[in-house]
């Protein structure tokens, strides 16, 4: 099976050329436009998602030597979560090479990011059934880079990670309001609404406002995976 020049294009992006092209075009077909002919990436998706965190989990021992697994695991999950797969994913275009359905094309498909990061996670196990774990880890390590190393700062933060969404997507920034406050004074109730530019909001109620800000961002990323 002969690649198109884009995807051609993109494995020079991504430094692998592969052996068995049907997996690249498999791993960019998205169920939307998928068939019984023209099988789609959800399947590479989930065997991908386990080799990243294999690759990962090594990759973690090996930066920090002396770091416990309660150090470890927050750094890994900062590294595996979709929105770093997004992330990545954005790196290297793969947006652009993806195969949509109509209806994903219309709705701005290329850049949702769990469209992104379950394509991300598909690529890693079509190079995986091509060339083996040593290739899909040497992918993986090259792709990741410096995010490897920086895995502390990038542990998961629900604030942080709405606005890298909400900016992705052109919704600008968050901006949340406290809507109410109960109890006594010594240790009152905060309702912080999060809302968006396209008037997305969420709501949540905790005894401290950064901890009830936390809960309303994580809450609108839940609608707005959902609303997908």
């Amino acid at each position: 099976m002969r690649l198109s020049a884009d995807l051609k294009a993109f494995e020079t992006r991504i430094g692998y050329s592969f052996r068995r092209s049907e997996l690249l075009i498999r791993a960019v077909t998205h169920s939307s436009i998928g068939s019984a002919t023209r099988p789609d990436n959800q399947r590479l998706e989930f065997l991908g998602d386990r080799v990243l965190g294999l690759v990962m989990a090594e990759a973690m021992l090996a930066a920090d030597k002396s770091a416990s697994e309660g150090q470890l695991a927050p750094r890994f999950n900062a590294l595996v979560r979709k929105e770093t797969c997004a992330e990545v994913a954005r790196d290297i275009g793969l947006g652009e090479v993806l195969k949509l359905g109509r209806s994903e094309m219309l709705t701005g498909g290329r850049r949702k990011e769990t469209l992104l990061g379950d394509a991300m996670e598909a690529l890693i196990a079509a190079v995986y059934l091509d060339g083996g774990f040593d290739a899909a880890k040497a992918l993986v390590l090259r792709l990741w880079g410096a995010r490897v190393h920086e895995a502390e700062a990038r542990i998961y933060n629900p604030k942080s990670a709405l606005q890298e969404r909400s900016q992705a997507q052109g919704l600008g920034l968050p901006v949340y309001t406290e809507t109410a406050r109960s109890g006594p004074d010594h240790q009152p109730m905060f309702t912080i609404e999060v809302r968006l530019d396209n008037g997305l909001s969420a709501r949540a109620t905790a005894a401290g406002k950064r901890v009830a800000e936390a809960a309303a961002a994580e809450a609108l990323l839940a609608q707005m995976e959902n609303d997908q």
